[in-house]
């Protein structure tokens, strides 16, 4: 079962009188919190009582339940396994759900965390507006033990790996990007880059910077800054993923709830990718081109799979989901507004 594959669609129902039965779950992965839909028949109430939902061994509470699906919302604590529904004795048949478990708590991203070749993960402590923090960016290593990683960056908002690992740090409230060596040994990169917010690199070793304010910079090797593209300005961050074929994908949310997804040439021209997300955040490509979103999808949040076709549909269901990072073998890291989570593939 493949996290980037398209959902299988629903199997033909039994006939009536077989009893409960699902035939399909919607999205096939999730993060406690996070609401999945159990489509099938016969599912709904018997003898005035509602039927259970477990998780693996973890109970998940039914948020809505009628004859045809249950919308039913997955516990903390819960891990991968199979999905069933219990009707007093009876039980139906399993469906396997991904469930994302804890792998750093007490953080504070607001963006995407990044990976390293070695599997270390990066996360930024971004703090309250102007509030100085002990630890700017911390280092989650494979084994999920935190490490900080540097300090001194005021409001740390954006995170980008160059070809030799050195991280870059952009920091909205001074409007500077900062290198930090792989040893933790940080310097200034850039400055005036306004509100800086998200971060990316292309293939020729050129960094862009977001300024929320609605300004795209585009930062040279040889740190020649220049204006790359103009957008409307966000209420909250400009978020940067860069394709394989140096296409710039943007997010700026705004204070509607049906935002789009940006798409910038190599030449600076944008265009409209997608219309229809509610305030979308930070972004990755997957290995199959795929472009996975943080956003609301018709009312539903967590991550949103949008094809090269243009095919929208939620892939991981989760509250509060700020940003993510793929990893290696369809694994994901997933940062919220306090925490960060791991996906297995």
């Amino acid at each position: 079962m493949s996290l980037f594959g398209k959902d299988s669609p629903p199997k033909a129902s039994p006939k009536n009188g077989d009893g409960p039965h699902l035939q399909h779950l919607h999205p096939r992965a999730a993060m406690p919190g996070g609401e999945i839909q159990l489509l099938g028949h016969d599912l709904g109430p018997r003898e005035f009582q509602q039927p259970a939902v477990a998780v693996g061994d973890t109970p998940a509470r039914v948020a809505l339940c009628r004859p045809d699906r249950l919308v039913v919302r997955v516990a903390s604590g819960s891990v991968s396994g199979d999905v069933r529904v219990f009707y007093g004795e009876h039980t139906t048949n399993s469906l396997p759900l991904r469930v994302a478990v804890p792998m750093a708590e007490d953080m504070h991203p607001v963006s995407n965390p990044v990976a390293d070749s070695q599997g270390n993960v990066f996360v930024a402590f971004s703090g309250e507006r102007g509030q100085p923090v002990p630890t700017s960016v911390f280092r989650i290593d494979p084994d999920f033990h935190v490490h900080p990683h540097v300090s001194g960056i005021l409001n740390a908002t954006g995170l980008a790996l160059d070809a030799e690992e050195n991280l870059y740090v952009s920091s909205r409230q001074e409007g500077t990007v900062y290198r930090v060596t792989p040893a933790g040994v940080k310097s200034v990169y850039a400055e005036g880059m306004g509100v800086a917010t998200g971060l990316a690199f292309d293939q020729l070793g050129n960094l862009y910077c977001g300024d929320r304010s609605g300004t795209i910079f585009k930062i040279a090797t040889d740190r020649q800054i220049f204006v790359f593209a103009t957008l409307e300005a966000s209420v909250a961050a400009f978020h940067l993923c860069m394709a394989s074929n140096g296409t710039l994908f943007v997010t700026a949310p705004t204070t509607t709830s049906y935002d789009n997804v940006y798409a910038v040439d190599p030449e600076g021209t944008v265009r409209v990718y997608y219309t229809g997300l509610g305030r979308p955040q930070g972004m990755a490509v997957a290995g199959n081109k795929d472009l996975l979103v943080a956003a609301s999808l018709h009312g539903s949040r967590g991550i949103v799979r949008i094809t090269p076709r243009g095919e929208a549909s939620l892939a991981i269901a989760g509250p509060g989901i700020v940003g993510l990072t793929c990893l290696p073998q369809e694994n994901i890291v997933l940062a919220t507004s306090d925490a960060l989570y791991h996906l297995r593939g």
